[in-house]
């Protein structure tokens, strides 16, 4: 990080950045950037090894096949469909790089683009150009399916595509098709695997990111990677896990399995995950209903969604006969006066991610080195702070904003300033409670 960032006690931070706290008013009690961006590791057969790719939307659809090996209808990519239901953007990393597919025919040498078991469907076909004496067209299928056809005289003169790469001297020789082969994908994937992928998402901005191990010591690398990035370096997202507690806001369990033969229990994270990086943050995504390809495990009794609700789970339930959301909550169970039961609703926290997110680009763009921390200087950006809280406000993210509760001072040095800015966020409704009067 060439920033700092995160929350602070005292005012003695030595990096310049945006360090922000959330703290919840005391209570009587007894007891606008863009949305959409999710990150997550795959296990794939075919795609970029070694590295974080993005793939927006649109080209899931129109590109799939050269991205990652199969139509975008084949069951193989099920998963990242889940995504993209709600998704926009999706950082991939592959998890199971392996070794590339490749064949000699003559003096040609064609390996795939990438490692993986796809690329042994990748075949070669060379034949003689009808038009052009001493040419040959030379043609890569996937399957069944035509990909590419060059005209050349020679090995030399072949270009790579998106499938394979060509190498070799000399003249081509015809072949009725011939396979790739020895393509293979990682045989195993460890916690070394999804290490590296942390290590390489944490140069990327992300809303949410999707754990879909089952493997305890995986889930809480990941829960120890969340709560570093949001409280040490300032980088709010939050992270979806399978049925593990973490009483933490930044970590939401998915608590149902899904019932497909040979899928993964933990399905649903492909789904929730995609969910919740797109949801606004003047929305829930309680009562949402499922509407993803998975047979889901909603055999609840109405105790055991109570039970998991105070456990901190985020569930599906049957509505008639679709699958909702039961309520868009995180893992955070225990309260304190910093932190109130307010915290434990998502909502809540995509608000407060927002406003720390927008505010620390905003300060760190336009203010950090270039206005001087003087009250002009001070006055320009509780002007900025106001403005945007009326944003949020309008799109009725917060509510009762009073300008004059924005407090910009001078910190405890003169390279410093402090800033308080209370914010109400607003929560959709998910109880009624009336009382019918009969006269």
């Amino acid at each position: 990080m060439a920033l700092g960032g995160g929350t602070f006690l005292t005012q003695n931070k030595v990096l310049p950045g945006s360090y922000i706290n959330f703290v919840s008013a005391a209570k009587a009690s007894q007891s606008l950037s863009d949305r959409g961006c999710a990150a997550m590791p795959l296990l794939l057969d075919w795609g970029v090894d070694n590295a974080v790719f993005t793939v927006e939307a649109g080209d899931m659809q129109k590109d799939s096949l050269k991205l990652f090996g199969y139509d975008y209808t084949n069951e193989k990519l099920k998963d990242l469909r889940e995504v993209f239901k709600n998704a926009n953007k999706l950082h991939c990393y592959r998890l199971n790089s392996g070794v590339k597919a490749t064949i000699t025919t003559g003096n040609l040498v064609a390996t795939a683009k990438y490692t993986g078991v796809r690329g042994n469907d990748i075949q070669i076909v060379i034949a003689s150009n009808v038009d052009i004496s001493g040419s040959y067209d030379v043609s890569t299928y996937l399957g069944t399916s035509l990909m590419e056809t060059q005209i050349a005289d020679s090995v030399d003169a072949l270009i790579g595509n998106d499938y394979v790469d060509f190498s070799g001297t000399g003249t081509l020789t015809e072949t009725a098709g011939i396979h790739l082969t020895g393509g293979s994908n990682k045989g195993s994937v460890d916690g070394s695997d999804y290490q590296a992928f942390l290590d390489k998402i944490e140069a990327f901005s992300f809303n949410t990111l999707g754990c879909p191990s089952t493997d305890s010591t995986i889930i809480d690398l990941f829960v120890q990677f969340t709560k570093r990035m949001r409280e040490d370096n300032g980088i709010k997202f939050q992270t979806v896990i399978y049925k593990a507690p973490a009483d933490y806001e930044g970590v939401i369990s998915v608590k149902n399995t899904v019932l497909d033969i040979g899928a993964n229990e933990a399905g649903l994270i492909y789904w929730t995950t995609g969910a919740s990086a797109a949801c606004a943050i003047n929305r829930s995504n309680t009562n949402k209903k499922y509407d993803g390809e998975y047979s889901v495990d909603v055999n609840y009794k109405q105790s055991q969604l109570e039970q998991g609700i105070k456990e901190g789970h985020f569930m599906f339930h049957k509505v008639g006969d679709d699958v909702h959301v039961l309520s868009d909550i995180n893992t955070l169970i225990s309260y304190t006066p910093e932190k109130s039961i307010d915290f434990a609703t998502n909502q809540v926290i995509r608000v407060l991610d927002q406003i720390a997110n927008d505010i620390a680009v905003l300060f760190n763009a336009k203010y950090l080195g270039k206005v001087q921390n003087n009250e002009a200087g001070r006055l320009a950006l509780w002007n900025e702070l106001v403005s945007y809280n009326k944003q949020m406000e309008k799109i009725q993210a917060i509510e009762n904003f009073k300008a004059d509760d924005v407090i910009v001072e001078q910190g405890a040095d003169k390279k410093s300033i402090m800033v308080t800015n209370p914010v109400t966020p607003v929560n959709a409704m998910t109880k009624l409670y009336m009382t019918v009067i009969v006269q």
